[in-house]
């Protein structure tokens, strides 16, 4: 079948991360986003794509900073009450039921109950008629120990991470699964060496 192209996220399953934000008010503001991705594997890069007439946009633009709430199946139903209108010197915290996770080098708080967490400040933006690309720089990373495999990587089973997929009616919250299969970064290469390799180092604290 063929479909119209702006459909392209009935196909393309999208994460669903929260950002939180704070105004120079000290208001609190959470918005769930699907359009967000990391920029390239060696980079602290997150961008995410934004409307222009949103409080979230607007925090991030005067104050510099917002936290990537890394959210699992279990808080599906926090996405409509954060991406409900509402005024803006309205706490979206307390109207959603949610708990602040104090962050460690921004003022905006995270999100408590979700499975990862990154402290971001404003890189760039990039402004168009119809919408604005934020690109933020990571300054925090931080994952829950019992989302985490022996490892140090991401047990998807315990996370459940939400993700939806879009529909003519509207979203399909689902997760993704593990195939228990794996190849390594090298394998793309000729000499079977990842030139990122020396990157992968102790995190830090």
């Amino acid at each position: 079948m063929i479909f119209k192209p702006f459909l392209r996220e009935h196909f393309f399953p999208l994460p669903i991360a929260f950002l939180s934000t704070i105004s120079a008010d000290g208001i609190r503001n959470i918005a769930p986003y699907g359009c967000i991705m990391p920029v390239l594997r060696p980079l602290d890069l997150v961008c995410l794509a934004s409307a222009h007439k949103r409080d979230t946009l607007n925090n991030i633009r005067s104050t510099g900073e917002f936290v990537v709430n890394l959210a699992g199946t279990d808080l599906a139903d926090k996405v409509i009450p954060t991406a409900l209108h509402t005024p803006p010197d309205a706490d979206e915290f307390l109207l959603a039921g949610l708990q602040e996770k104090p962050s460690q080098h921004i003022r905006a708080p995270g999100i408590a109950g979700c499975y990862g967490w990154m402290e971001c400040t404003l890189y760039k933006q990039y402004e168009e008629p119809d919408y604005v690309l934020v690109m933020g720089k990571v300054l925090r990373l931080e994952i829950a120990d019992e989302a985490l495999t022996r490892d140090g990587v991401l047990d998807v089973e315990k996370a459940k991470p939400l993700m939806m997929v879009g529909g003519n009616k509207g979203m399909r919250y689902c997760t993704v699964v593990d195939l228990d299969r794996s190849d390594t970064f090298g394998a793309m290469f000729s000499d079977g060496a990842d030139p990122l390799e020396r990157l992968y180092g102790p995190s830090p604290a």
